[in-house]
């Protein structure tokens, strides 16, 4: 008989990806991890082409559609390779044979700077801003926008994961030309507002960022578009090969993380849906933002008002390099986990997904207060 064990200490983990996940999502996983309602087989192990499996991927996918209210004439694919291997995935279906195309890209941050550099070796792409000399915190006007209305497609990312600039809800619509398809790389914030489809052609997320464990990839495209690829397109990017195989699926998927993902979508609508998904993302975020905002420049977070992320909160601790290593070092004493930003900015990074409890930014605030108290500003 095993022994009895403690009851889990609680954790706040802050990471940007893998993202946190409910722990009712990650106790019925663990219940069937063994013996999947009673099969005899873990998920892990059976054939992706299984009736039992067909229908958790089925259920998935019909609960991605019911959240986000997809119309039924785009099709949602859950494939390898991260929102990453869509930088070139998008190209090859988009873009024809013969002389080099246009493609607009705006560029907003790390990721979107990703996927530009992904399209020089497809097409030429036109940039249609950078906001890198503000240091990612703010765009142009996009009145100020260079577009070119012949180009095959606009690319954008709605949230940037690592410098914390997000559109949601106030991308300029209006700016993309008459016809030109419109696709949006939405990782970070996915499942965490509503969405428009009639605005657009493609929308992509890692699931890794506020779905479920790292392996799946929600690519969701407007059923026009899916066939005419490129002749060179590599198997794993042909969206109509993936299309007209059985249950979308050409080879063999990422089973677990599709069935935990779809464990979380379930509990997601339990919940609320996408409107309490998004209600809890500004309450989260907007007690953050307050407390950074009224420590007196102790906290600073740079990215201007109307674009600030209710996802990912960049922000530095008196722009101090050795009092953020403490910071850091002190947080994880107290089970704040994860809070480091990323390599190529440095700082801090509080990242608040959909599973994020709103405790667990009390206790940072909490934290962030007395360690604030204890630690004077340098001078």
């Amino acid at each position: 008989m095993a022994e009895a064990q403690d009851a889990p200490k609680t954790v706040y983990n802050f990471s940007a990806g893998p993202c946190c996940l409910p722990k009712e999502v990650l106790r019925e996983a663990q219940a069937d991890l063994v013996d999947y309602k009673g099969t005899g087989v873990s998920v892990m192990e059976m054939s992706h082409r299984s009736k039992t499996f067909t229908g958790i991927a089925d259920k998935a996918r019909e609960d991605v559609r019911r959240l986000l209210s997809v119309p039924d004439n785009f099709t949602i694919f859950m494939f390898q390779g991260g929102a990453s291997l869509q930088f070139a995935a998008i190209c090859y279906n988009l873009l024809e044979d013969g002389e080099r195309q246009s493609a607009n890209y705006l560029t907003t941050g790390t990721w979107s700077q990703g996927a530009i550099d992904e399209a020089r070796k497809y097409c030429n792409p036109n940039e249609v801003a950078n906001n890198k000399p503000s240091g990612y915190t703010t765009i142009a006007e996009p009145a100020d926008w260079n577009i070119d209305a012949s180009a095959k497609f606009f690319h954008y990312c709605d949230n940037e994961t690592i410098q914390g600039f997000e559109f949601g809800d106030g991308f300029p619509f209006d700016r993309v030309p008459e016809g030109q398809t419109l696709v949006c790389d939405m990782s970070s914030n996915f499942l965490s507002r509503e969405v428009d489809w009639s605005k657009y052609g493609v929308v992509y997320a890692g699931a890794q960022k506020n779905v479920g464990p790292a392996g799946a990839t929600i690519v969701i495209v407007r059923n026009d578009l899916i066939a005419g690829h490129r002749s060179d397109t590599p198997l794993l990017c042909d969206w109509e090969t993936f299309s007209k195989a059985a249950n979308t699926f050409h080879n063999t998927p990422a089973c677990f993380p599709i069935y935990v993902c779809g464990l979380n979508l379930a509990y997601m609508i339990e919940q609320g849906g996408v409107p309490a998904m998004k209600a809890k993302a500004i309450e989260r975020s907007s007690l953050l933002y307050d407390f950074i905002d009224n420590s007196d420049g102790y906290y600073v977070n740079r990215v201007e008002g109307r674009f600030r992320s209710r996802i990912n909160i960049p922000f530095r601790v008196c722009s101090n390099d050795e009092l953020e290593a403490k910071f850091l070092a002190e947080a994880a004493k107290v089970n704040l986990i994860d809070l480091k930003g990323h390599r190529s900015v440095g700082g801090i990074r509080a990242s608040l997904y959909n599973a994020m409890p709103v405790e667990g930014v009390h206790a940072l605030i909490a934290f962030m207060g007395t360690f604030k108290e204890n630690n004077p500003a340098p001078q």
